[in-house]
């Protein structure tokens, strides 16, 4: 790993950045809710659906970096259950780019080891769209340095109800509905993130505080990033940047500092950054 960060240091401008990072202390697992493409276009009077091809260089520099520096799990908001609310042509518009992604990507995803899992009712996807996800899902399966989770038709409040209809499913088949009880474990077990470490850091661009049923059950005691770039500026120095804002705050999971706090001190955990960062 720190001979990955050297090699990186030494070819990539934001390498001081880079540098600062301490390789055992990044966040396992990295959500990303990527806004603002819309607005990007509105302030250079350009339609909206520019703003979402602006930003698929952030998509691919995320993925690529987080890859590299050795993230084990990525999961990005791509579309929301909500998101069908958009005019129909954005809305194709957003099909299109994403069916263009997953081809010209994919040889991309296959070098760096990454592994695509969509999430989400991905059975309501038109069926262009579902053709093309589960082949790179397939030719991606044996990706072992990051899963790339892509939440698509996703909501957080769908996903915890698709769990208890799992579970209630699950008992019924079993003929075990009558004694059937439920933890939180066997809810973790049912979301679509099954089997991985729940988000420690969670991404939002365009400055909005809000997580958008995001991951509701998940991001429980995530950290989180707010900046106010906009998601097509969103470079690979913000990213740095999140990261070693996440390395500054101090976990506690409802518990106390070590060593323990005096009873002058602030026992309120820290969790919203916000990076003052110009929109362009």
């Amino acid at each position: 790993m720190k001979d990955l960060l050297e090699r990186s240091h030494n070819s990539e401008p934001d390498g001081d950045l880079l540098a600062q990072l301490e390789p055992d202390r990044l966040p396992a697992h990295v959500a990303i809710i990527m806004d603002g493409n819309g607005r990007w276009a509105r302030r250079r009077n350009l339609p909206r659906v520019a703003g979402h091809k602006a930003g698929i260089d952030s998509v691919r520099m995320s993925v690529e970096t987080c890859a590299r520096i050795g993230i084990q799990a990525l999961t990005l908001y791509a579309f929301s259950i909500e998101n069908w609310k958009r005019p129909r042509a954005e809305v194709t518009t957003l099909w299109r780019l994403l069916r263009v992604y997953l081809r010209k990507e994919l040889s991309t995803l296959l070098d760096n080891g990454i592994r695509l899992c969509p999430i989400g009712r991905l059975d309501q996807l038109p069926d262009s769209v579902r053709r093309d996800l589960d082949e790179t899902v397939r030719a991606t399966a044996a990706g072992g340095r990051m899963q790339l989770n892509l939440a698509i038709n996703y909501g957080g409040r769908a996903e915890i109800v698709d769990a208890f209809n799992r579970i209630l499913d699950e008992a019924r088949r079993a003929g075990t509905l009558d004694s059937l009880s439920v933890d939180e474990d066997t809810i973790s077990s049912s979301l679509y993130t099954a089997g991985l470490p729940e988000p420690d850091l969670l991404i939002r661009t365009s400055g909005e505080m809000r997580v958008s049923n995001f991951l509701l059950w998940q991001i429980a005691y995530a950290e989180l990033y707010v900046t106010e770039t906009l998601w097509p500026d969103f470079t690979r120095a913000e990213l740095y940047r999140a990261f070693l804002e996440y390395q500054r705050r101090e976990r506690r999971f409802g518990g106390l500092s070590h060593p323990t706090l005096s009873a002058s001190d602030s026992t309120e955990p820290h969790l919203v950054g916000v990076a003052h960062t110009p929109s362009k």
